[in-house]
């Protein structure tokens, strides 16, 4: 929905490739042609590289989108379009590969003198014991080729270390393909800081400012902000050139986002990763600084280069999204499909509301469980959340268990409301607040 928004007020017209689950979504009938391309299993339709590229040959497309989930930061799938003079709408195959390997995107930022976390590769139990003990524990697992938390396990232990390797190693291997894993020491209390890139291709990049991303569950984003409250105005300079300068050595090609882990306490910063596409939490980029990334994302492709100058990015006011998902709370944030028998969507002044979800739109059980994002845009960080807790306060979504008294309980927080959580703070959240999320009896 997000794309094809962008793309009506451009004039581009939008084939639409779904899944049999898909067919009767919002997003089908507001594109001007939608394709099945398989049936509901992900593997069956949406990771079928070969299958899309067809697709778009057949309905005699230009471009490919591949969204923020799924293929989009599959080196196979650009590579193909290469292949066959299809545009692919983000960087290229080469590009995806060099930061979708951790390691090889280690070796990246450390080419670009930008500090890493202390660790490296393990290829055995004798070699992760060693390099374990150099950095100390505690310490991460992490998959080489993964992201979202699979394949990633925390050790604060060393006799614990070889059973983390095995199930890491195995849980990545599922997930991606790819079982090899490394490690990284980890940051007691960290926050996850990304910078947002735009690049041409040629070695010239901007950013449009960072995100602060640290209100996470099991790895997971929930609540999204810019500016990231607390930082220093040194610190955050420094990450926001950091991040250009990883993204100018790659001669990086179009939008992507680079992640640093900042160590609270410390005036000290680390890589963490890049995301080859556009993230989930883009809006509260575009909503201070006035930018369409998926308009520039489209200039980029079609050759047109890049559109602004360091010096036209002028963020204004502070922005904050709350990822609505159709998961309950109350039984351990289990996840809610089904048909949403009622919703009411906020709306107002500095409101935004991305979703693929009205009354009588189904939640299908094959996929994320995300429903909207509500982004509240404001002067400042307690105007926007006050307009944000008035949204969450007046959305009603029926038949479908949401994360909404979640993010009231967030939003109410009083550490939250100070600014500069850490990566621990909903694990501290839910801890203190047991029963708070429980839903509402009737009367």
């Amino acid at each position: 929905m997000r794309i094809i928004r962008t793309c009506r007020a451009l004039g581009i017209e939008t084939v639409l490739a779904v899944s049999e689950a898909d067919r009767e979504s919002m997003p089908a009938r507001a594109a001007d042609r939608a394709v099945c391309i398989g049936p509901a299993r992900a593997l069956d339709s949406y990771l079928r590289t070969e299958t899309i590229v067809h697709a778009a040959l057949g309905t005699q497309s230009q471009a490919i989108h591949p969204g923020y989930g799924f293929l989009s930061e599959r080196s196979a799938l650009a590579r193909l379009c290469e292949e066959q003079g299809v545009i692919f709408i983000g960087p290229t195959a080469a590009q995806i590969e060099a930061v979708g390997d951790k390691l090889r995107a280690r070796a990246e930022a450390q080419r670009a003198g930008v500090p890493v976390v202390p660790g490296g590769a393990v290829t055995s139990p004798t070699e992760a014991d060693s390099l374990a003990r150099q950095i100390g524990v505690p310490l991460l697992v992490k998959a080489v080729g993964g992201g979202g938390g699979r394949g990633m396990k925390r050790v604060d232990r060393l006799e614990d270390l070889p059973h983390a390797l095995e199930l890491a190693s195995a849980e990545a291997g599922a997930a991606f393909g790819d079982a090899r894993v490394y490690l990284e020491h980890f940051v007691t209390r960290g926050r996850h800081i990304e910078v947002q890139v735009l690049g041409d291709g040629t070695g010239h990049v901007i950013h449009l400012g960072e995100r602060d991303c640290s209100v996470q569950r099991r790895y997971q984003k929930l609540i999204e902000e810019t500016p990231a409250p607390g930082l220093t105005q040194s610190l955050r300079e420094r990450i926001q050139q950091a991040g250009a300068r990883f993204a100018h050595c790659l001669a990086y090609r179009g939008a992507g986002t680079v992640e640093f882990l900042v160590d609270v306490g410390r005036d000290a910063f680390f890589f963490l990763e890049m995301n080859a596409r556009i993230q989930v939490e883009h809006p509260v980029t575009e909503a201070v600084t006035g930018v369409d990334l998926i308009a520039e994302q489209l200039a980029i492709a079609t050759g047109q280069g890049l559109r602004l100058s360091q010096a036209d990015v002028h963020p204004r006011g502070c922005a904050i999204e709350c990822r609505v998902n159709a998961e309950d709370p109350a039984r351990d944030f289990q996840p809610s499909p089904g048909r949403v028998s009622e919703v009411a969507w906020p709306s107002g002044a500095g409101i935004r509301v991305d979703t693929y979800i009205g009354s009588g739109s189904v939640v299908p059980p094959f996929y994320d469980s995300l429903m909207a994002k509500i982004i509240a845009h404001a002067p400042d960080r307690a105007s926007a959340l006050q307009r944000l807790r008035a949204g969450i306060g007046s959305t009603r979504v029926a038949g479908v268990a949401s994360n909404l008294p979640f993010h009231a309980r967030v939003l109410d927080d009083a550490e939250f409301q100070a600014g500069g959580v850490d990566t621990g703070f909903v694990a501290r959240l839910l801890e203190r607040g047991r029963g708070a999320l429980d839903p509402p009896r009737d009367p």
